[in-house]
């Protein structure tokens, strides 16, 4: 049996409470609700994205005022340096301007040492298929090329403009049951990379649909690998995805029906993914997102647990550790008033920080709040 990574004793609270008192948060004042950050350093700099308004806390594709910023941060002193808003319906860019409606789901891509790559959704459910949509931040000029460009979907049917109704004819095709809708599509889990190429999960979450797919080479699109669909009677969105080190892959799903517990599921070759299906070790998930990282060769899974803490929703995160990916120990609990949700775990420097979704206990009597995101240190990547 695999030896234990923390000491018996060990106090996932008291750990994770430690972290929490060390976030700050990013979101400018007239910022009102914000969600579902990502992070990247390069240059010795923090760069997040996030979703943003200025009108309630939440969000909500069906608000067309809520809008996509950048902040720059100095990871040593946790200082805001900038931030920039750079996704707005109605927004006018050097080659178009962007269609009415919500900006969502904001992800970076590192493209090389000089360039980032920033993705965004753009959606008006009810009106017209959403289209995700990329743009490069000059990371010499520390500036936007404000030209906007289309992302594509290759799939099994041939390659297209990145909107919902390709990405569900394909799984459509291989049986998926649910009933299409026109907004939803997005790269839920942050950029990975495994064998020189960028991966992602694409997820159009109203109707749980999940594919494992890698960037092109241009980095202006996706392909999709394989779908995990089955069972189709769940509801299976928001995945995350590792490679394990027997070379199988491993994803993580949220579940938005039935026990809302999560769900798992195995591929050989991320083509192929098995019945996805409960995990004793994780017996009461709540329908929220989940992360799979690798820092070092220890693997870290961060679930939701369904408990309300002083009875607020998501108000409890648990990180759980594992060399192999199959014997797991709990190594964080975090529970707050405040939230704990959807967060991005990333290395730099030998440490590892993260962003995460919090609120402040109170939008609108709901005990679920979405306010502001948080950036702080966790730990040193283990060795």
């Amino acid at each position: 049996m695999e030896s234990r990574l923390l000491p018996v004793n060990w106090d996932a609270k008291v750990a994770g409470d430690r972290v929490m008192a060390g976030l700050v948060n990013l979101c400018p004042p007239v910022v009102k609700g914000a969600h579902d950050g990502d992070l990247v350093f390069r240059g010795g700099k923090a760069y997040v994205t996030y979703m943003a308004n200025d009108v309630q806390p939440g969000e909500d594709p069906h608000w067309p005022y809520v809008y996509c910023n950048l902040a720059i941060v100095d990871p040593l002193t946790l200082r805001v340096e900038r931030t920039e808003t750079f996704a707005a319906g109605g927004k006018v860019y050097a080659n178009r301007t962007l269609e009415p409606g919500a900006c969502f789901v904001a992800r970076i891509l590192p493209k090389d040492e000089s360039t980032l790559r920033l993705f965004f959704a753009s959606e008006q459910p009810g009106v017209r298929q959403s289209q995700t949509w990329w743009l490069d931040f000059d990371l010499v000029k520390r500036a936007f090329d404000w030209n906007l460009h289309p992302a594509t979907i290759e799939t099994s049917l041939g390659k297209f403009p990145m909107q919902p109704k390709h990405f569900y004819d394909q799984a459509a095709a291989e049986g998926f049951a649910f009933p299409p809708v026109d907004y939803g599509v997005y790269f839920i889990d942050s950029f990975k990379q495994f064998g020189g190429r960028w991966h992602a999960v694409v997820n159009n979450f109203p109707i749980g649909q999940n594919a494992w797919a890698e960037l092109n080479e241009s980095l202006d699109g996706v392909r999709i690998l394989g779908n995990f669909i089955q069972p189709t009677s769940d509801k299976l969105s928001e995945a995350a995805v590792n490679q394990l080190p027997d070379g199988n892959w491993l994803a993580i799903a949220r579940c938005s029906n039935g026990d809302h517990n999560y769900r798992f599921a195995r591929s050989e070759d991320g083509r192929t993914w098995s019945k996805a299906e409960t995990w004793s070790e994780i017996p009461n998930g709540g329908s929220s997102k989940a992360t799979l990282d690798r820092f070092g060769d220890v693997y870290y899974l961060g679930w939701q647990e369904s408990t309300r803490f002083e009875g607020y929703d998501r108000s409890v995160f648990n990180v759980e550790v594992s060399r192999d990916g199959r014997m797991w120990e709990r190594k964080y609990r975090f529970e707050t008033t405040r939230s704990f949700q959807y967060p991005v775990f990333r290395e730099w420097n030998g440490e590892i920080y993260l962003v995460v979704t919090q609120g402040n206990g109170q939008a609108f009597g709901s005990p679920e709040n979405k306010a502001f995101i948080s950036f702080g240190r966790l730990e040193p990547v283990p060795r």
